[in-house]
């Protein structure tokens, strides 16, 4: 019977076969442009976001460079913005936006304690939805989303390290914004950026590190000049000297460093009279 079937399937059917192969390799040949284009936006809010890293240390700054990229590079964002949560696990705030529209969006989630932003943050996956399914699930999400005219909402977790936890999030006035190369595009960018940042913020605490270490070492220093000194002049045991430093720093409320530069000055000028 199916043999049968095969031998209908004449001349006609084949060229059909063959016109149809024909029509979606033209449309991918078309759209294949499109993708490559926004592709490379992504790739080059990359170079800039790494730019920007060189040259940026506050985190807020980098956070809110990426919104304004992002925006740039999806088509169907309207509006983007970066959700944190707070140490506790249960509170978040908004620390970067492209528009104040976002606020009344976020600021009800975080009310509600539930949402498309909450849900990637806390679970670490991709939250993809239109307000509509969400109507069931988010009900506040979605009376602030329509009120906001928006229409569908991407939500990518931002992982940077065990102190940050978030999402990078998109709004489109779109019921249906975003489709799976939009995610697939918005997972690159916050794959790469999260490695930047996090680079970024190890190279910034161990420069910070590295400072405090210079002054304490410095401090010691001059701790040890000064404790010396009395030594010398009071004929006094080194834990003398370093007890009177100690004292005269709590009775005035005065860093040991300060206490410690203060009388080699003082030790200095009665030797040069």
């Amino acid at each position: 019977m199916g043999t049968q079937r095969g031998r209908d399937r004449g001349p006609g059917f084949q060229g059909l076969t063959m016109r149809r192969r024909a029509i979606v390799a033209d449309d991918v040949q078309r759209a294949e442009p499109e993708l490559v284009g926004r592709l490379d936006e992504v790739t080059c809010a990359l170079a800039e976001l790494a730019g920007v890293l060189e040259q940026e240390e506050d985190l807020g700054r980098v956070l809110q460079r990426s919104v304004d990229q992002v925006t740039s590079a999806v088509p169907g964002a309207d509006m983007a913005s970066v959700s944190v949560l707070r140490g506790d696990g249960k509170g978040a705030e908004t620390v970067a936006s492209s528009t104040e529209r976002v606020g009344a969006i976020e600021s009800d989630q975080y009310a509600a304690g539930e949402g498309p932003c909450l849900e990637a943050a806390r679970t670490r996956r991709v939250v993809r939805i239109g307000v509509e399914e969400a109507r069931e699930r988010w009900p506040k999400f979605a009376r602030s989303a329509r009120a906001a005219r928006v229409g569908s909402c991407l939500s990518v977790p931002l992982a940077i390290d065990e102190k940050f936890a978030g999402s990078l999030n998109l709004y489109s006035e779109q019921r249906h914004g975003f489709g799976d190369f939009d995610v697939a595009l918005l997972r690159l960018y916050v794959t790469a950026a999260c490695a930047a940042i996090a680079n970024a913020r190890r190279y910034v605490e161990a420069r910070c590190l590295a400072g405090q270490l210079a002054a304490a070492l410095d401090s010691r220093a001059v701790i040890d000049q000064a404790r010396g000194m009395l030594m010398e002049r009071r004929g006094i045991s080194a834990e003398e000297a370093f007890g009177e430093l100690a004292r005269e720093s709590q009775n005035t409320n005065t860093k040991l460093r300060e206490i410690a530069a203060r009388e080699i000055e003082n030790l200095h000028r009665r030797r040069g009279k």
